[in-house]
């Protein structure tokens, strides 16, 4: 198991090279950086992220529902689990569990990109566009290479404008 201090090091130099505009370095961090939140330091805590992820996969939004509760009850500081259940709450049309799961997901870290493209998806559903857009743009300053925050910012510029894509 790698040293909480090391990880930490090793995801701040993950978040630089996710950044850089130019180049393809940013897909590898991108990877690193998903991988390390995977990880809760507990066998039995991965296999329920895991089992909740193919239950949400599956369309068996239930099943991951309760797979990813039992996660966070039992892991309350893991982020992935809160941000996996917001999924899933989400899916199932329960904006307002997903949103407190995006809540936590981002107290626990604020620089989880997915979370927050995630938020600015769901806000712009409930046309929330303002929000939405602001929740867009802290994504992409964390990752701007992610094409659902790319196109969702597009998407409620053009309209805040008044011109269509």
């Amino acid at each position: 198991m790698v040293p909480i201090a090391a990880a930490g090091q090793g995801l701040d130099d993950a978040f630089a090279r996710l950044a850089q505009p130019e180049g393809e370095g940013w897909r590898i961090a991108e990877s690193d950086i998903l991988r390390e939140w995977s990880r809760s330091g507990s066998p039995a805590m991965d296999l329920l992220l895991q089992r909740g992820e193919a239950a949400l996969d599956m369309g068996d939004i239930p099943s991951a529902i309760g797979h990813l509760t039992a996660l966070t009850d039992h892991a309350p500081d893991f982020a992935a689990g809160f941000q996996t259940r917001a999924a899933a709450y989400a899916t199932a049309g329960q904006f307002g569990p997903a949103l407190a799961d995006l809540r936590r997901t981002l107290e626990l870290e604020p620089r989880h990109f997915a979370a927050l493209t995630q938020l600015g998806a769901m806000l712009e559903e409930m046309g929330d566009d303002a929000r939405a857009l602001a929740a867009y743009r802290a994504s992409l300053a964390i990752h701007p290479h992610q094409q659902e925050a790319i196109d969702g910012q597009a998407r409620l510029e053009h309209k805040r404008i008044g011109t269509d894509i």
